[in-house]
């Protein structure tokens, strides 16, 4: 009697939620006050949230391998689908590609609002 060995499918929606919550880690210290100052929030402690500038390269470091790792997954990994499963169809791949895209640019721009946040500035 042979018992064939069945891998469970890995769940990889954690690379994209870590690469967002990465995103956010590195904006927090220019997105954090902005978004409270145009809600008509202030006061002293939001200076605390201006001191994360210093673990701000970490944060964005992280960010880019979760994308990447994401990428890696998309478009170097060869699918292990098998005829007629879901992760098979062109659409369920395509659809996939395209969200990670526009999560990518929606990433990268987060990541770079310390760079033109002083453009809603004046």
């Amino acid at each position: 009697m042979t018992r064939e060995h069945v891998t469970p499918p890995k769940d990889t929606s954690w690379l994209g939620f870590g690469a967002v919550l990465a995103a956010i880690g590195a904006s927090i210290c220019c997105v954090g006050p902005l978004l409270l100052l145009s809600l008509g929030i202030g006061g002293a402690w939001m200076s605390a949230l201006t001191s994360m500038e210093s673990i701000r390269p970490f944060f964005l470091i992280l960010s880019l391998i979760f994308i990447g790792f994401g990428f890696r997954k998309l478009y170097l990994i060869p699918a292990n689908c098998k005829a007629g499963e879901a992760c098979a169809a062109y659409d369920v791949q395509h659809r996939q590609r395209l969200i990670f895209w526009i999560g990518s640019v929606l990433i990268m721009m987060l990541l770079a609002f310390p760079w033109y946040a002083p453009l809603f500035i004046e």
